[in-house]
């Protein structure tokens, strides 16, 4: 079928991205789903610093490559072997398909899954394949197994979780990323336990979501730091009880005179090092930092390992918010309806795919939070 995509032919074009236009919006040919796929009428999808990061080259991915991750629809034809779905249902996508066969997947670690990441590195499908073609009928590649800038997506059953209908599309499409990297770093990566304190570093869409989160899950106080005065307003605005210029020389002193010698968890979000060397020097002895940003590769982070083991820190990494989708998406939602994670804070922006471009740069100056674009 013909489907109207945003596709990426060439990383690192100059700034501002609505002059130079990186994402093409073209005509491409979508081909019927296969075993155990599915066709996906995407309803909205947002814009996320993980596609930016591919635009501006920073994350390398092959090309050309129809990006976009964080999305929602409404299932529209299965293939053979998928049985638990059928037309109408509304899904959210996973970023991470998940095979459910390998080491990581059945010892409950999903977003490890070995073949799920083989495949998003390579820009195929779980099953190794590619639906996408342009004009030339040349070979798109898919983002993160989602490529969801695009009106149709074929994606892998294991890419999927069903969701109930009620939630307006622009929303529920938060919690395929925003709301899975962000709650999810706080309550299943970091463990936050009620009355801990805990420090969220980098104030986007991710690092807000994780604000809700460490307020729904109990924290005793949170701290939110970001350079932005903006968004540092707007997280206390949002519950967060004291905020920080991480810029500011006195910024980790001030942390420890907060919580009589740092916080008990501090996860970054901001993707530089210079935001994890302050979230971790700003956590206290025995404490956690968690980082779940992602800088360019080349870039490194030096720490000193008398230090950690002599104050038994600990430091860790979070991936699609050490995430179980078709656990923890339908849990993350209740709580939404149930007033107690408050997601749609989030939304700053809707537009239309013919915006996309005009999109990314309102994100890479940092104009926004989540920006969804709706298809009718």
């Amino acid at each position: 079928m013909k489907i109207k995509a945003a596709v990426l032919y060439e990383m690192g074009k100059p700034r501002p991205y609505n002059e130079s236009n990186p994402l093409h919006i073209e005509d491409v040919d979508l081909s019927a789903p296969g075993f155990n796929e599915v066709l996906v009428k995407i309803h909205a999808a947002g814009l996320c610093h993980s596609d930016l990061s591919v635009i501006d080259g920073s994350r390398a991915r092959p090309l050309p490559m129809v990006l976009g991750h964080e999305a929602s629809g409404e299932v529209m034809e299965c293939g053979a072997g998928v049985k638990d779905l059928k037309q109408g249902d509304h899904v959210v996508f996973s970023f991470v398909p998940m095979c459910g066969h390998c080491l990581p997947c059945i010892t409950g670690r999903p977003a490890l899954c070995e073949p799920g990441a083989g495949a998003n590195t390579k820009g195929i499908l779980l099953n190794g394949d590619t639906r996408l073609k342009n004009q030339h009928l040349h070979p798109l590649h898919h983002h993160l197994g989602v490529s969801a800038f695009a009106e149709y997506v074929v994606a892998s059953r294991m890419s999927l979780v069903k969701i109930n209908n009620i939630l307006p599309y622009e929303i529920s499409a938060l919690f395929g990323c925003a709301v899975l990297t962000g709650v999810g770093a706080v309550i299943n990566t970091a463990r936050l336990t009620a009355g801990q304190t805990i420090l969220i570093a980098g104030l986007g869409g991710v690092g807000l979501a994780a604000v809700l989160g460490a307020i729904s899950g109990g924290a005793a106080t949170v701290i939110a730091a970001d350079i932005n005065p903006q968004k540092r307003a707007m997280a206390l605005q949002w519950g967060a009880q004291h905020i920080i210029d991480p810029a500011d020389s006195n910024a980790v002193q001030n942390v420890k005179d907060l919580t009589g010698g740092g916080v008990d968890i501090a996860i970054e979000f901001a993707g530089v090092i210079n935001a994890l060397e302050f979230a971790y020097a700003a956590t206290k002895r025995g404490g956690t930092t968690v980082t779940a940003g992602l800088p360019h590769p080349s870039k490194t982070f030096s720490l000193s390992p008398a230090l950690l083991v002599g104050e038994e820190r600990t430091l860790k990494g979070s991936y699609l918010g050490s995430c179980i989708p078709a656990r923890d998406i339908p849990a993350f939602i209740s709580l939404y309806q149930t007033g107690r994670l408050p997601v749609n804070k989030l939304l700053s922006h809707t537009i239309a795919l013919e915006q996309i471009n005009e999109g990314f740069e309102r994100l890479a100056t940092g104009g926004a939070l989540r920006q969804v674009i709706t298809f009718a």
